[in-house]
């Protein structure tokens, strides 16, 4: 059994969807594991991961309308707002998804299905530098 660490830097530009499918599977090809499971972790908490479709910009596009729908933003609404108005609504965001993904890998090639992807949400309105932490484990 094997397992190998890597952190992978994402420049987001504000709020939306950043798609880390080619990068996540750059690493894991050149890993050399046949078999294995691939964790993803997030270390932010105004941040977070989905695997979501990958086809069709629309889909991230309502993804991003239903988000802002669910947790606005609005003076007075928060009780925390010492890193400003989108800082709430992003921590109710990032609690509603995932900051950790598991994906299998299988003969070398991440398992994905085929119009899946692997994606950073980002939840604040600013850009940011985000980490996330790479896992694979197998043989």
């Amino acid at each position: 059994m094997r397992q190998a660490l890597h952190t992978l830097d994402v420049a987001t530009s504000g709020r939306g969807l950043v798609e880390l499918t080619a990068p996540v599977r750059r690493w894991t090809d050149g890993q050399g594991i046949a078999a294995g499971l691939l964790t993803l972790f997030c270390r932010h908490t105004s941040a977070s991961l989905l695997v979501q479709e990958n086809a069709d910009p629309d889909v991230r596009a309502d993804l991003e309308r239903f988000f802002a729908e669910l947790a606005p933003e609005g003076p007075g609404r928060y009780l925390h707002d010492a890193e400003g108005p989108d800082d709430m609504p992003a921590h109710i965001r990032a609690a509603l998804t995932q900051t950790q993904l598991s994906i299998p890998l299988a003969e070398g090639r991440l398992a994905l299905g085929s119009w899946q992807g692997v994606y950073l949400f980002e939840h604040r309105r600013a850009p940011h530098r985000r980490q996330v932490v790479l896992h694979l484990i197998g043989e």
